[in-house]
């Protein structure tokens, strides 16, 4: 047994090698489509669902180059290789570190040590297609490869991978499941701990707690999206964070959670009032909650995003609400900052097709004037109709005491 089979043991990738190749051949056909000879990620998430690769090391310089005639590469800091060891399929040659001596080093970019790779590796001369719109991949280190590669031509393959993701596989319907299980869980935290008096940190540490332990089944990590409460005033506005003050009686408390399992998100928010509602919240919780069976009913395979929307505004229109906004995205594997894939968006004008088999977020978020409340689902679209991947109840929670 080798090295990479023994480590694998321990904590192998999450998914099959027929899963990981299949993933290829998606994007491989995408590239010939477009005409790329080579494709440049930058986006952590798009390595993580090509290869598993899996650990915090996106904040210093690392791509994943493939080719039609080059095989996956990862290219990282030397301290962070170990980790394709025992999260990915890949062999030793495809695992291509940089000198430690490069990190952060003035006058010297890791980048010109992967320019050099990708010259030696015959992607100079060649069409090079690159994520340009990625929190990772900075324009200095887009720079030093275009220099190393002076006869190549670079183009912007806006989002190419990401598109491939929209469909999930069996595997990953299954993983997003369990995600959401996990969210469940840390949604009834933050309902057990939430009472006037305590303090916002107090209750979200709880409820990260019980985002990282899971269940008794299988264990939980981080969101890609941070978790956010949003109380009284602060509900307002749509992404404050939590702060050390204490709730307060008479206050109507959003909290936008979810659950992770190997990297796979699953988006969850619900509502809480302490007191007694007021009718404007009562009108406005039940105009939200028939925006989402209006949203559910809509959606199915080949249901146009736009018209999706279209059903959430018709009920807004009923009531005399308005949400500027769009109501969701496609969601699933991701790293910090966010969890959505940056592929479709339900909204006026987005007349991208549902395939079945992807998996969206719709979060229903009313930001009122000094005050708010949040619905969300995550939701699995299939063939003839969509279902809740997550399953929470979906009434605003009263605590009256």
């Amino acid at each position: 047994m080798d090295e990479h089979q023994e480590a694998s043991q321990l904590m192998p990738p999450p998914f099959s090698k027929a899963e990981y190749a299949d993933r290829l051949v998606r994007v491989r056909r995408a590239m010939q489509q477009r005409g790329f000879d080579v494709l440049v990620i930058g986006d952590p998430g798009n390595v993580n669902w090509l290869t598993g690769y899996d650990a915090w090391s996106f904040y210093t310089p690392q791509i994943m180059v493939v080719g039609l005639e080059i095989e996956p590469t990862w290219l990282g800091r030397e301290m962070d290789a170990g980790a394709a060891t025992f999260t990915t399929y890949l062999p030793a040659e495809q695992v291509v570190p940089f000198p430690e001596t490069l990190v952060q080093l003035r006058g010297a970019h890791p980048a010109q040590f992967m320019g050099d790779w990708m010259a030696a590796n015959g992607c100079d001369g060649k069409r090079i297609g690159y994520e340009s719109d990625v929190y990772y991949l900075t324009p200095a280190g887009v720079e030093h490869l275009k220099a190393r590669t002076p006869n190549a031509s670079w183009e912007d393959c806006e989002k190419l991978v990401n598109w491939q993701r929209l469909t999930k596989s069996p595997a990953e319907i299954a993983m997003m499941q369990q995600a959401a299980q996990i969210a469940g869980c840390v949604m009834q935290t933050a309902y057990d701990h939430i009472r006037p008096g305590v303090r916002q940190c107090d209750v979200m540490a709880e409820a990260t707690a019980a985002m990282i332990r899971g269940t008794p089944e299988f264990g939980g990590d981080l969101t890609a999206l941070h978790p956010l409460v949003l109380a009284g005033e602060a509900a307002s506005t749509a992404h404050p964070m939590w702060t050390d003050a204490p709730f307060e009686q008479n206050q109507t408390v959003a909290f936008e959670l979810g659950g992770c399992r190997k990297r796979y998100n699953a988006g969850l928010a619900r509502t809480v009032h302490l007191g007694k509602p007021n009718d404007t919240l009562i009108t406005t919780a039940k105009a939200v909650g028939e925006g989402m069976e209006a949203v559910l009913d809509a959606m199915k395979s080949g249901a146009l995003c736009c018209d999706v929307h279209a059903a959430w505004q018709a009920v807004l229109d009923r009531y005399g609400l308005e949400k500027k906004s769009r109501i969701g995205y496609s969601i699933g594997v991701g790293y910090a900052p966010d969890w959505g894939e940056h592929s479709i968006s339900f909204r006026p004008g987005d007349n991208t097709p549902l395939p079945e088999n992807a998996v969206v977020h719709i979060i229903l978020g009313m930001w009122m004037e000094g005050w708010g409340m949040e619905l969300s689902e995550t939701i699995h679209v299939r063939e003839n109709d969509a279902v809740c991947l997550t399953q929470f109840p979906r009434d605003v929670y009263v605590i009256d005491s």
